[in-house]
């Protein structure tokens, strides 16, 4: 028999129903490592809505050691006008502490790689906070290279709230 724990990367495997409430402690533990805790609200019932609900726009992907999940992806696809094809963008990836420097983040990566070269997608982005030099350390060891010459915009909370009040239209309606 062998034993699990010597078993390098892990097992990387599609998320399931049963395991939302997991995926939602750890989406909680990387909001209070990226110092934004009191900014995560997400609950089990949303993200299983957005991964199995009737029109899934969300997906992800697990790593497993010893039986237990201690890292995880979610993202989503996106796509390029130029190429004309979708891409990935990953919102999350995130191993616990205890678990980093075994080869799991590389191997969730190498999932999402895979994902993209089975479907034909030409790009796999995400963001990096600009304080997480290990992340970026990482990503660039992979061959990952930043977009200096783009810059990030986020419209939300009020300043959203505000510009959808000044639609005349109604929701469903085309202008």
């Amino acid at each position: 028999m062998v034993d699990e724990t010597q078993q390098l990367p892990g097992w990387i495997r599609p998320t399931t129903p049963g395991d939302i409430p997991e995926v939602v402690t750890l989406v909680h533990e990387l909001a209070a490592y990226e110092h934004a805790a009191d900014r995560c609200t997400l609950t089990g019932r949303q993200l299983e809505a957005a991964l199995f609900g009737p029109a899934p726009a969300l997906f992800g992907h697990v790593a497993e050691r010893a039986g237990r999940i201690v890292g995880f992806t979610l993202w989503f696809l996106n796509f390029s006008t130029w190429d004309g094809v979708h891409g990935i963008h990953l919102e999350d990836l995130y191993v616990r502490p205890e678990h980093r420097q075994a080869g799991l983040g590389r191997a969730l990566l190498d999932e999402l790689a895979v994902e993209c070269a089975r479907h034909g997608y030409t790009r796999l982005e995400w963001s990096v906070l600009d304080w997480n030099t290990p992340a970026i350390a990482f990503y660039r060891s992979l061959g990952a290279e930043p977009m200096d010459t783009w810059t990030g915009y986020r419209l939300s909370g009020r300043a959203l709230r505000e510009i959808a009040g000044t639609v005349t239209s109604q929701p469903g309606e085309h202008r």
